[in-house]
């Protein structure tokens, strides 16, 4: 049964290896390449947002790679709004880690 109280976060959403036939839901412009969970967890700690991770969960889409899944606990804000503010967040991280 799906919890209403949620969003669903796949790391597949920001990674910019994949079409969005394959599951990215942002723009190239804001998406990395092989985003990780752990980098996902740092972004929503810095924005405050409460989340649950689940490790071992697969994409179903592909269902052989187990990359993990974040529960957003659901605010004000839409979901791909969240979704995009997280794509920014990753690119300055990576862009930051970089130098």
């Amino acid at each position: 049964m799906r919890k209403q109280n949620r969003i669903v976060v796949w790391p597949v959403y920001f990674d910019s290896t994949k079409a969005r036939g394959q599951g990215r839901k942002l723009p190239k412009k804001i998406t990395v390449p092989n985003p990780k969970l752990d980098e996902i967890c740092k972004i929503l700690d810095k924005l405050e947002l409460k989340y649950e991770v689940v490790a071992d969960a697969a994409y179903p889409k592909t269902p052989w790679r187990r990359t993990g899944v974040i529960y957003i606990e659901k605010g004000k804000e839409p979901k791909l709004k969240i979704l995009k503010l997280i794509g920014q967040k990753l690119v300055e991280l990576r862009s930051s880690s970089k130098k």
